[in-house]
C-alpha cells in the first residue's frame, strides 16, 4: 500500500507530531522542526534537553499535549503536566540543574533503635513514623529491607487484639500522609512497588476501625457478587499491572452506585481513606485515576459481551420471569455541543430534544436484563426486530422445541410486553413469524362491550400476591388494510365504567395472566424514574464524540425541509377552506371576498401540489457519507457508558434483592428501598480476625425500633449465607450494634 509522504516543509525521514512539529534523529543528533524551521537540537540521549524542548514547544503552542501522548512518543499525560508546571514555576533553567550532594540519612542508628522500641509496643507503623518524626513511606521501606530489628513484644498480657484506630485517629493519619504520597496513602511501599513494576495489584487488607463511614455498603457485597459484579474479570475486563486491580475498580463503582455517588467527581466530597477502608485498601482511586481505569477497562475489554453474558445468566436463574419481557425506550437527552445528535420527541418533557434512544429489556419486577443504545433508528419496533429479538432467541431459557411449535400452531416461545406504540399489525405479525407472543394495549378502541360480559376474578401479580378485577375476553383480529391476524382481546372494567383493552398474539394465556402481566408494565416506568433519580442513567461518563459508519441511513435534510413546507401549505389550505365555507354559509358576505378566498385557495393548492411532487421525487433517506460534514450525525463515546450501565444494573438488582428480604417486615416497597439506602450510607465497625478467618461488620442502629428489627433480620440472613470476601477469603459476619 502506498504510504503518503509528509507535507511540504517537513524534513524527509522525520516523525511528524501533530500539525506542525516533526522530530528528526540523524547521526546521534535530535532536531526539532516547526514546519520547515529548525527549532532546537540536542545530542541523542540527552534527556534533560529532550524534556526542555518538548515542554517549551507545548508552552509556545507549537504542539498539544494530546499529540505527545500518542504515537510515537507515548508520554503519559501526568508526566507532561508535571513538566509544564516545572517550566512555568521554575523556568527553563530548572531542567538543567545539577543534582546536589545527597541529604543526610534519615534512618540513623538512633532512629532505628527508637522505631524498633515503639514497634515492639504493638503500635501501628503510621503512628510509629509520627512519633519518630520520619515519613511513613521511609519507615515502611526500612521495614521491607529489614533495616529495623524486631524486638520482643512488650504488650500487656490482657492486650491480645490489634490497636483499634478511632475515626479521629484515622482522619489525622490520612491527613498527615498528604505531605508524602497523598491523602490517605498509608500503604506507600506497595504503591511504589506497583508503580515500578516490582509488584502486582494490592491485596485487600482490612484493619480494625470504629465508626467507619459507609461501612454499611459491605452488606451489599454478597448481593453484588451473586448478581455477577466480578464475573467479567480477566475475560471481559482487564487492567495492566498497577496498585488498583479490576476487582478494586468494580467494587468502587458498585459501591458508588449504591451510595448514590453519581459520578467520579463525587468522590471529591467523600473522605478517600474512609471509603478505602470499606474496599480493604488505604484509599479509593482519585477522580482522574478512576476515569483512566474505566476508560482502559472499557476500551481493552468487551463490556457488551459482559452484559450479554450477565443477561443470559439472570434469565437462567429466573426462567419464569424471563418468559415475559418488558421493552420500552428511554431518551437520554444531550445538551452539549461535542456530538451532533438527531432530535427526537421526549414524552416526559413534551419537547423534541437532541439525544440517544436507550431501549431497556426488564422483567415484571423491573429488574433489567440489558439495554440497547441507538442514535439512528426507526423507533422501538425497528430496534426490537433488528437488535433485541436476535439476542432474546439465544438467551431466553425454556423455549419450546421446533417439534412442539410445529405441532401446536398457537404455541409461543415467550412473550414481549410493550406500550401502545407497538400495537400494530406490522410488529405483531413480524414477532409471530419467530413465534414470539406480543402483549400490548389496543389503540383506537371504539366499540364498547356490554357490562354483563365482565366477570370479577382473581388476577395473579408478578412477584407474588393477587388482586381482583372485572375482566372479559374475546377472540378478535388485528387489522391493517387487507391484512389481519388473530389475537386475543381482554378488557378490564373499572369502577368508573372505563374499559381498558389489551390484545395479545399469545393465545394460550388466560385472561387473568394477560391482565396481570400487562398492568405490571408500569414497573418499567417506575424503573426509569428511579434510575434517573438515584443512579443517574442519563449522566455523561466521558466527554467526546465519534463518527458513525458512513453507510448508515438517515433522514435527508432536504426532504425534511420539503416535508415541513408541505405541512405548512396543507395547514394554510385547510384554513382557507374553513374561511371559504364560512363565507358560503353567510349570505351577507360580499362576492368579492368570496372570489378572493377562492383565488387564494387555488394558489395554495397549486403550491401544495408542487411541493408534494418535489417531495415525492426527493429520496427520504440518504447515507451519512453523502451529507456535508456539518450535517452528519455523530454519537457520544459509547464504551465507558456501557460499562457503567452494566455496573448500575448489577447494583439495582443487588438493592432489589435486599429490598425483597426487608419486605417481609415492611409493608411498602418505597419504605424498604429508603431503609436500604439508609443502610448503605450508615457507619459501622470493621473487625477482622485473621486467626478465625472472619470479617465482622457491626452496623450502627437505625432511626427507630421497627427499622432496627428489619435490619437485624436482614443481617442475620446475610450471615447465614456464610459469604466469603472475594479477595481476602474471610467469612463475613454482620451484626447490629
Amino acid at each position: 500500500m502506498f504510504k503518503q509522504s509528509l507535507l511540504p516543509g517537513f524534513p524527509d525521514g522525520a516523525d511528524k507530531i501533530g500539525t506542525s512539529l516533526s522530530i528528526l534523529t540523524k547521526e546521534d543528533q535530535v532536531t526539532y522542526f516547526v514546519g520547515g524551521d529548525n527549532y532546537f537540537s540536542h545530542p541523542a540521549g540527552d534527556e534533560q534537553s529532550r524534556r526542555f524542548a518538548l515542554t517549551s514547544l507545548m508552552a509556545n503552542g507549537h504542539v498539544r499535549a494530546r499529540d505527545l501522548e500518542g504515537s510515537p512518543l507515548l508520554i503519559p499525560h501526568r508526566t507532561l503536566m508535571n513538566w509544564t508546571k516545572q517550566y512555568r514555576q521554575d523556568g527553563p533553567c530548572s531542567f538543567y540543574r545539577t543534582i546536589g550532594r545527597a541529604a543526610p540519612r534519615v534512618i540513623t542508628p538512633d532512629k532505628i533503635a527508637e522505631c524498633a522500641r515503639i514497634l515492639a509496643e504493638g503500635i501501628h507503623p503510621s503512628e510509629v513514623a509520627r512519633r519518630a518524626g520520619i515519613n511513613e513511606s521511609t519507615l515502611r521501606k526500612a521495614l521491607k529491607r529489614n533495616a529495623i530489628p524486631q524486638l520482643p513484644c512488650v504488650l500487656d498480657e490482657g492486650l491480645t487484639k490489634p490497636v483499634v484506630v478511632s475515626k479521629s485517629e484515622r482522619s489525622r493519619v490520612d491527613a498527615e500522609a498528604a505531605s508524602a504520597m497523598g491523602t490517605a496513602c498509608t500503604r506507600a511501599d506497595e504503591r511504589v512497588a506497583a508503580a515500578m513494576g516490582l509488584a502486582g495489584s494490592a491485596s485487600a487488607r482490612f484493619e480494625v476501625g470504629h465508626d467507619v463511614q459507609m461501612a454499611g455498603l459491605l452488606t451489599a457485597l454478597p448481593a453484588l457478587c451473586a448478581n455477577g459484579l466480578l464475573s467479567g474479570i480477566d475475560r471481559h475486563l482487564k487492567l495492566p499491572k498497577g496498585f488498583y486491580s479490576v476487582l478494586h475498580i468494580l467494587l468502587t463503582l458498585g459501591f458508588m452506585a449504591l451510595a448514590r455517588i453519581r459520578r467520579p467527581e463525587g468522590l471529591r466530597h467523600i473522605p478517600p481513606g474512609e471509603f478505602g477502608k470499606v474496599i480493604g485498601l488505604d484509599r479509593v482511586p482519585e477522580v482522574r485515576t478512576l476515569r483512566e481505569k474505566i476508560t482502559t477497562m472499557a476500551r481493552t475489554g468487551n463490556p457488551q459481551a459482559w452484559m450479554k453474558e450477565l443477561s443470559k445468566s439472570w434469565m437462567e436463574n429466573d426462567p419464569d420471569e424471563a418468559g415475559y419481557l418488558y421493552v420500552d425506550g428511554h431518551v437520554r437527552v444531550y445538551h452539549g455541543d461535542l456530538a451532533n445528535l438527531p432530535r427526537r420527541f421526549v414524552s416526559r418533557e413534551k419537547l423534541c430534544l437532541r439525544g440517544t434512544s436507550d431501549y431497556w429489556v426488564n422483567d415484571a419486577l423491573g429488574r433489567p436484563f440489558f439495554v440497547v443504545s441507538k442514535v439512528l433508528n426507526e423507533g422501538m419496533a425497528d430496534c426490537l426486530i433488528k437488535d433485541i429479538v436476535p439476542e432474546l432467541l439465544i438467551s431466553v431459557p425454556g423455549q419450546p422445541t421446533m417439534e412442539a411449535l410445529s405441532q401446536d400452531l398457537r404455541l409461543h416461545r415467550f412473550v414481549m410486553v410493550f406500550d401502545r406504540e407497538g400495537a400494530t399489525y406490522s410488529l405483531f405479525s413480524e414477532l409471530w413469524k419467530q413465534r414470539i407472543g406480543a402483549l400490548s394495549y389496543r389503540k383506537n378502541v371504539k366499540e364498547v362491550w356490554p357490562e354483563d360480559e365482565f366477570i370479577e376474578q382473581e388476577v395473579p401479580q408478578p412477584g407474588g400476591g393477587s388482586t381482583r378485577m372485572k375482566l372479559a375476553m374475546r377472540e378478535t383480529r388485528l387489522v391493517s388494510g387487507k391484512d389481519s391476524m388473530p389475537v386475543t382481546e381482554v378488557r378490564r372494567l373499572t369502577l368508573t365504567g372505563h374499559q381498558t383493552a389489551i390484545i395479545t398474539s399469545a393465545q394460550h394465556l388466560g385472561n387473568g395472566v394477560i391482565a396481570g402481566r400487562m398492568f405490571s408494565r408500569w414497573c418499567q416506568e417506575n424503573f426509569f424514574g428511579y434510575m434517573m433519580e438515584h443512579y443517574d442513567i442519563d449522566g455523561l461518563v466521558e466527554y467526546g464524540a465519534e463518527s458513525l459508519p458512513g453507510t448508515l441511513l438517515t433522514i435527508n435534510p432536504t426532504w425534511r425541509e420539503l416535508d415541513k413546507q408541505v405541512k405548512k401549505a396543507h395547514q394554510a389550505e385547510r384554513k382557507l377552506q374553513v374561511e371559504l365555507t364560512r363565507h358560503t354559509l353567510m349570505d351577507s358576505v360580499d362576492i368579492q371576498k368570496k372570489a378572493e378566498s377562492v383565488e387564494a385557495l387555488q394558489t395554495v393548492q397549486i403550491e401544495l401540489a408542487r411541493l408534494r411532487a418535489e417531495r415525492r421525487d426527493m429520496p427520504r433517506k440518504v447515507t451519512l457519507d453523502s451529507l456535508p460534514e456539518e450535517l452528519r450525525v455523530t454519537q457520544l463515546l459509547p464504551l465507558n457508558k456501557m460499562l457503567t450501565d452494566v455496573v448500575k444494573m448489577i447494583a439495582y438488582r443487588a438493592e432489589t434483592a435486599l429490598v425483597a428480604i426487608l419486605r417481609r417486615h415492611l409493608k411498602k416497597e418505597d419504605e424498604a428501598r429508603a431503609l436500604v439506602r439508609e443502610l448503605f450510607v450508615s457507619s459501622g465497625d470493621i473487625e477482622p480476625d485473621d486467626a478465625a478467618q472472619t470479617l465482622t461488620i457491626k452496623i450502627h442502629r437505625m432511626a427507630n425500633p421497627a427499622h432496627d428489627k428489619a435490619i437485624a433480620s436482614l443481617l442475620e440472613e446475610l450471615t447465614r449465607l456464610a459469604f466469603c470476601h472475594p479477595e481476602s477469603g474471610a467469612r463475613m459476619i454482620y451484626k447490629l450494634v
